[in-house]
């Protein structure tokens, strides 16, 4: 009898096993980089499709109030037309507004529900609590408190973005809508960073040549996306997100419609992405026990990602921490990473 194949679980693992992206880096040395890093960052915008046209940014600060050695802010600006930001902006109260100071864009991961608010550090709800104890959440407010103006943007679809009335797949629900019309939730989530950017050249304490950003999970995604076709951001941490559409993609189906735009596996594997962000300097975060991303997967991401910059000449800009925890945020190198190149 002949092999029948009915279920598409196994036909996707099948099909994955000997998959190699068209525009994965296979070269050596700085001319192969060179050469490799044009042709890709070019096809990775391709895929991304066209951002939308900028409007101005009418930035608003609706409120500003004291928080124990900070001062949280609550801001909203205009990245396109029908689209607004709303973001929580941390400084320390001492910060001076003397165009000096560095400033972070710190990126969410899943659930949508809870969005930016748990970076922020935000305990209005038990779930801000339990998020914060169970990932080290609240980077956005470690880095502020460590020196840093940091920027929580809400990403569209997610917290207070989020508009499908309680619906688990919302992130696949605005993926399907856009399609049909040629947008896709993570390019436009994009351009919302990109715009953050330009937000942050306005802040009179921020200095435009110190930006750099990070985030966990669905943050690293952005982190690593974003970083790749912005060279505004100087400095990136991902974490949690590094490691091959294979695995988590293809063979487990552990991602969303906010997470992917048509044929980037056809081209490019995470690793390939987050290269090209050299030769500017990357932090990569992996956790032993992660139960989204395999510690096995990640590794074999980052020396990926490590190929890269050493034919770019940029191993020395990049770094991992490895360490003994779940899916979170490690913090073991972080503040001293963007201390250093920020």
């Amino acid at each position: 009898m002949a092999n029948r194949h009915f279920g598409m679980t196994e036909y996707w693992i099948n099909r994955a096993k000997r998959w190699q992206p068209r525009m994965t880096f296979r070269g050596e040395g700085p001319e192969a980089w060179k050469a490799w890093r044009e042709e890709a960052l070019a096809k990775l915008l391709e895929l991304l499709g066209e951002f939308p046209e900028p409007v101005d940014l009418a930035a608003e600060i609706e409120y500003a109030v004291p928080d124990g050695e900070l001062i949280r802010e609550r801001v909203v600006f205009d990245s396109e037309e029908f689209a607004s930001v709303p973001c929580i902006v941390l400084r320390p109260k001492d910060m001076r507004a003397n165009r000096a100071n560095a400033a972070i864009i710190c990126c969410n991961g899943h659930p949508v529900s809870l969005g930016k608010d748990p970076v922020a550090g935000v305990r209005s709800e038990p779930e801000h609590d339990e998020a914060i104890a169970r990932m080290n959440y609240n980077y956005g407010e470690q880095l502020a408190k460590a020196g840093f103006l940091t920027i929580m943007p809400e990403l569209r679809g997610f917290g207070e973005r989020n508009d499908t009335f309680g619906r688990r797949d919302a992130c696949d629900i605005n993926y399907i809508k856009g399609s049909i019309l040629g947008l896709y939730p993570q390019t436009l989530n994009v351009w919302d960073i990109k715009r953050c950017v330009d937000y942050l050249e306005t802040r009179e304490e921020v200095d435009p040549g110190r930006i750099g950003m990070m985030g966990l999970s669905y943050g690293g995604t952005m982190t690593a996306l974003t970083a790749a076709v912005e060279p505004r951001i100087k400095a990136a941490d991902v974490s949690g997100y590094i490691n091959s559409f294979r695995g988590f993609g293809l063979e487990r189906g552990n991602f969303c419609g906010s997470q992917v735009f048509p044929e980037v596996f056809k081209y490019f594997d995470t690793h390939d992405i987050a290269g090209l962000i050299a030769p500017r300097p990357l932090l990569v975060e992996m956790a032993i026990y992660d139960d989204c991303f395999r510690i096995e997967d990640l590794l074999k991401g980052y020396e990926g990602v490590k190929r890269i910059y050493e034919a770019a000449g940029a191993e020395d800009r990049l770094d991992s921490d490895v360490f003994p925890g779940p899916h979170a945020f490690a913090g073991n190198k972080a503040f001293d990473f963007f201390k250093t190149y920020l």
